[in-house]
């Protein structure tokens, strides 16, 4: 403070702070009191635009207080030092808020920008998706995301609705079947109707439920906001009245001694310490979060997971690995004919067969002739003379194979676990059964279990048939589920549950369960998802494991624990200092409170505050 010209240097770096960087509090400020509100951005717009003008009046005329024997202290630093400690607060719980576009730029993404159209002559042109109109005929080629809603003329092919319906296995698409638009076609040619286009698509309906979710959600009220409402005019009022009765009870010095108890006042009221409550703590906690794998976007889903009372999980990628997998192989023999199976399946353009290959390897396959796929059954064909089958049981009931008692036995325990059962055989009887499933995570019962415990309600949600979805609740769990439910339903649920008082925390993965994580208190991502889903959701579980909800719930509510502790903290040290500063303890000792100590008894509440969320990241579970 001896420096040559350090007032005019601090005056010269604290200006730009104050009237550019901090112009957004003066101006809240003032529209507040026209509405006659007051909030944390009226008190930061008070307490440092005095301090600067005070500041720059001792700065100019430092002779007015030299002459009474006062020393002119400024607080250009204090002042712009709350603005960057508040707006770094801010800027901390705002970044994340540019991506709630990305998810609705993704989701547009999925529709193809040319079709190929089918003319009445058979002659085949692409075109842009604008010009297709209903009934216009589509030919869609392998690999080919689907441009709209339609139905197939035409061919078959099995196509990946996995965004729609959240289940991994493709569906078998022939003559007849519906299509949707943004889904993707597998390994065979069709041609389809278009029966919905442009806006009216099923993708289109879901992108719209997403703009409506994000754009609904009301900011939550400010703690802060809430208590700066009482304490902005409690602060105000003591100010002014330390300087009324100072003038009023001490004639010769009081306008010095009342100017200086006023300033000192909203010196030390500064919101420095407030304004630091929240961001810090969530910072901490935010960080914490990741440690354990979950990447928060924002504060509101840190502040709101504390409150959540119900979870609903989706069934496909987030309690399940989210792709079929061999789960259980029986053989009646030996396996030496696995690669006889394997060549059967390399063969054939069945999903389940992708996973029976990848369980044994391609390098046990044997080459397969007169090779055979029999639609709704499965496939046939011959190594050395000898036919063999793959398929399901009516495949098996058409060629004469009876299965033995014991192995239909096995097959129906399957099938009552959700699985899919393949049989093999030649016509010599029964070679093996293979049961197909979508493996339950490890950590899904443990997770369940650990909501359970904390007295969260778990719903299992899912677009695959009833009996699955029972199975599946019941491995992990969990006593309420819904079936058969398709995106629409899906974000239809979670409001009815929010509109019955619940906070709901919705869990997915898929496109499909975009629409549902956008309109939940607390939506949340598995990390092994879809890109739209972590756009959509506050949270992304990095791991995918759905031990980590509980975590975020506790991290949640530790934090806004010290989010208190903070404010009472703050809190306390103006009931104590404030009073001080107006003087009350003068007629007992004659103590004064020296601003310049003020704006150091300031920093000391910011520490504390600071040092208080630093120790979130030290608590256990």
């Amino acid at each position: 403070m001896d420096m040559p010209y350090a007032d005019i240097i601090m005056w010269l770096l604290a200006t730009p702070v104050l009237v550019w960087c901090g112009r957004g509090f003066f101006v809240n400020a003032w529209n507040q009191l026209r509405h006659k509100s007051l909030t944390m951005d009226t008190l930061v717009a008070l307490s440092t635009g005095i301090a600067y003008l005070f500041s720059l009046f001792n700065m100019l005329l430092p002779q007015v207080w030299l002459s009474r024997g006062v020393t002119p202290h400024v607080y250009f630093e204090a002042s712009s030092v709350i603005i960057a400690f508040i707006l770094l607060g801010r800027l901390l719980e705002e970044r994340a808020k540019g991506n709630t576009t990305t998810a609705i730029r993704k989701l547009m993404g999925l529709r193809p920008q040319t079709v190929t159209i089918i003319d009445p002559s058979g002659a085949e042109r692409t075109v842009n998706i604008a010009l297709v109109r209903v009934g216009d005929d589509i030919r869609v080629h392998p690999g080919e995301r689907i441009a709209v809603d339609g139905a197939v003329a035409d061919g078959v092919s099995y196509v990946d609705e996995s965004m729609l319906t959240g289940e991994a296995a493709a569906v078998r698409k022939e003559a007849g079947a519906e299509v949707y638009a943004g889904t993707i076609n597998q390994k065979g040619a069709f041609r389809m109707t278009a029966r919905k286009v442009g806006d009216d698509t099923m993708l289109a309906q879901i992108i719209r439920m997403v703009q409506d979710a994000q754009g609904s959600k009301a900011p939550v009220q400010r703690l802060v906001d809430k208590i700066a409402a009482v304490f902005v005019p409690a602060i105000m009022g003591v100010a002014l009245l330390a300087f009324v009765l100072w003038v009023a009870l001490d004639p010769a010095d009081g306008l010095t001694y009342g100017i200086l108890a006023l300033v000192t006042v909203l010196i030390i009221a500064c919101p420095c310490a407030l304004g630091l409550a929240t961001p810090t703590a969530i910072t901490v906690g935010i960080g914490k979060a990741a440690e354990h794998g979950i990447l928060i976007k924002d504060a509101e889903s840190l502040e709101t997971a504390r409150k959540v009372d119900t979870v609903v999980l989706d069934k496909t990628g987030t309690v399940t690995e989210g792709r079929t997998e061999v789960t259980d192989v029986k053989w009646c023999g030996d396996d030496s004919v696995a690669g006889i199976l394997v060549g059967l399946e390399r063969a054939s353009e069945h999903p389940l067969a992708t996973a029976i290959t990848e369980y044994f390897g391609d390098g046990a396959s044997v080459d397969v002739a007169g090779f055979s796929s029999v639609p709704g059954y499965g496939v046939t064909g011959s190594v050395g003379g000898i036919v063999y089958y793959a398929g399901n049981a009516k495949l098996l009931a058409r060629h004469g194979v009876e299965p033995a008692v014991e192995l239909k036995e096995l097959a129906a325990a399957w099938e009552a676990d959700a699985k899919t059962v393949v049989w093999f055989a030649s016509d010599g009887g029964v070679l093996a059964v293979l049961a197909i499933a979508d493996r339950v995570k490890d950590s899904s019962a443990e997770a369940v279990a650990q909501m359970h415990g904390s007295g969260i309600r778990v719903w299992l949600l899912t677009g695959d048939n009833e009996a699955t979805a029972k199975a599946i609740a019941a491995e992990v769990g969990i006593e309420h589920y819904e079936a058969g439910v398709l995106p629409a339903g899906k974000a239809e649920f979670v409001e009815r549950l929010r509109g019955e008082g619940h906070v709901v925390a919705m869990v997915g993965d898929g496109i499909n369960d975009s629409a549902a994580l956008a309109v939940a208190d607390v939506g949340i991502a598995m990390g092994r998802g879809s890109d739209i889903a972590m756009d959509v959701a506050k949270m992304t579980i990095v791991s995918s494991d759905l031990r980590r909800i509980p975590d975020a719930i506790l991290i949640s509510r530790q934090t806004m624990r010290t989010v208190r502790q903070n404010l009472f903290w703050a809190f306390f040290y103006n009931i104590i200092s404030v009073p001080i500063a107006a003087g009350i303890l003068y007629p007992v000792n004659g103590f004064l409170l020296n601003p310049m100590i003020a704006g150091a008894a300031m920093a000391l509440s910011s520490v504390s505050v600071v040092g208080n969320s630093l120790r979130l990241k030290c608590k256990k579970r």
